[in-house]
């Protein structure tokens, strides 16, 4: 959680461009017959986690709609770079891993996981009132992600604003995709069994959750509890509207949901276009055949030394070029660690980075995996916490990614053979069909106009009474 010296951040009046408070009518060049709003999205999480709303935010904030990203401070200097508008959400994910590194250590055991977050989740939960009611002052819309889904409906129920929630992985119960809460396994489980799974896997979420959402988030907004079934039976059906910013290229929708869950395809925020690369990263490139990406994003981890180490073992025995990115620390190297071989940095967009690359080999995370299929490059995937297994699975399944790696496990060696596996030719050729097709995709264009199908960006109607059918909160990686 943030510090006493972020408090004048937490509480701070939002930001809202030019703070219009009026709606205003389109102009020209506009989609005919949609009236501007003002809308504010809720995300939580890590980088990976609030990179594709602000995509969002700043698609519909093209369309001339005036947005306000809610999220933690330490993204408020992106935020503020695309010019939408910021307000604070005590969130700080990054301080949390460091405070808790169990959590990572633990992150393929769901049960752990919650536990671990049901008790850091209240001291969070505990300024969610104040700070929502603040992001949310003047709102038409408002649009939430995974922990911020049950944070917006109870915004929706206590300012009587219409809400929607959004999604990076698959969350509305059905028989036919496999929880991404479980464990990654390449069996299919039969249908029934895996529809109960959902159902199961939401009531335990809601039980470990329930206290810092009824006894602190609503009790705050003067709303009554929620029943022992929690937020997700029952409602309104616009509740169970889901916007679901992946590709269907890699998971394809559900045959059991309707029309009310839509897969877009991904929400990418590019930057590519601007970003310069230092001279030296640019000469490294130069220097020889497109090198391998190593990089674990936005995880930590107790284990970041040793794994370093068995890397950088790993790159000399599979004799390739490689750029290792640090990330949050999830890799300790520095660059006394670099060589004609090896190239260090902290980090650099991965839609300029990713198309100069042989292959990434990452965690898994969902914007990560996104990036590389639209590279057209194959992913190696050693996870961290059980959804990016699935992903690594997705990937396995088209043949654009040999089997995922054992973080707790892993040789020098075994992470050798799975470096040369990923630089195959064959992999490259399945990854770069794959990549041609996201690329024909634009998610948040194809988000902003089924908002306007579902009639959210037409007019200002009062929210539905209490009650959702929201999915099970996760934050991704």
């Amino acid at each position: 959680m943030p510090s006493s010296g972020n408090a004048r951040r937490r509480h701070a009046r939002p930001h809202r461009p030019g703070d219009r408070r009026r709606s205003r009518r389109l102009g020209p060049g506009r989609s005919e017959g949609l009236r501007l709003m003002r809308i504010t999205v809720f995300a939580i999480g890590t980088m990976g986690d609030i990179r594709p709303f602000l995509a969002l935010s700043h698609g519909l904030q093209k369309k001339g709609h005036q947005v306000t990203l809610a999220a933690s401070h330490n993204f408020e200097d992106l935020i503020r770079r695309f010019g939408v508008g910021y307000a604070p959400i005590t969130a700080d994910y990054e301080e949390l891993m460091r405070a808790a590194p169990e959590m990572i250590e633990n992150g393929m055991n769901v049960v752990k996981v919650g536990r671990i977050m049901r008790g850091k989740l209240g001291a969070m939960a505990s300024h969610w009132a104040e700070e929502g009611k603040a992001a949310a002052e003047g709102a038409e819309l408002l649009i939430g992600q995974g922990p911020a889904t049950i944070l917006v409906a109870s915004l929706s129920d206590a300012l009587g604003i219409p809400c929607v929630q959004a999604q990076l992985q698959p969350m509305t119960p059905c028989s036919d995709i496999t929880p991404m809460m479980l464990p990654p396994t390449r069996f299919k489980i039969p249908g029934p069994i895996n529809l109960f799974l959902y159902h199961a896997l939401r009531m335990m979420t809601w039980q470990m959750f329930a206290p810092a959402i009824n006894d602190i988030l609503r009790k705050d907004l003067g709303l009554k509890p929620y029943t022992w079934r929690g937020p997700y039976y029952g409602g309104p059906a616009e509740r169970k509207r889901v916007l679901y910013a992946y590709s269907e290229q890699i998971l394809p929708k559900s045959r059991d949901w309707t029309a009310d869950q839509q897969v877009t395809g991904f929400w990418f925020l590019d930057e590519g276009e601007v970003w310069q690369p230092p001279e030296d990263l640019a000469a490294f490139l130069a220097a020889g055949d497109k090198p391998l990406y190593v990089g674990f994003g936005s995880m930590l981890s107790k284990d970041a030394e040793r794994i370093t180490r068995i890397v950088l073992e790993a790159i000399r025995i599979a004799g390739c070029r490689a750029i290792v990115a640090t990330g949050w620390g999830g890799i300790t190297a520095d660059d006394s660690l670099r060589s004609d071989k090896v190239f260090v940095l902290k980090q650099a967009p991965h839609d300029w980075l990713f198309p100069r690359m042989a292959a990434a080999f990452h965690h898994g995370g969902a914007g990560t995996t996104a990036a590389a299929a639209r590279a057209g490059i194959p992913s190696l995937v050693m996870p961290f916490i059980t959804e990016q297994g699935f992903w690594s699975n997705q990937l396995e399944k088209l043949g654009a990614a040999p089997h995922h790696l054992n973080r707790k496990t892993v040789t020098a060696a075994e992470m050798a053979k799975a470096i040369k596996a990923v630089l195959d030719p064959k992999l490259a050729a399945n990854a770069e069909r794959l990549g041609q097709k996201i690329r024909q995709e634009n998610g948040v264009e194809r988000a902003i106009r089924q908002l306007a199908d579902w009639g959210l960006l037409t007019r200002a109607t009062s929210a539905p009474a209490s009650g959702l059918a929201f999915a099970t909160d996760h934050a991704g990686g």
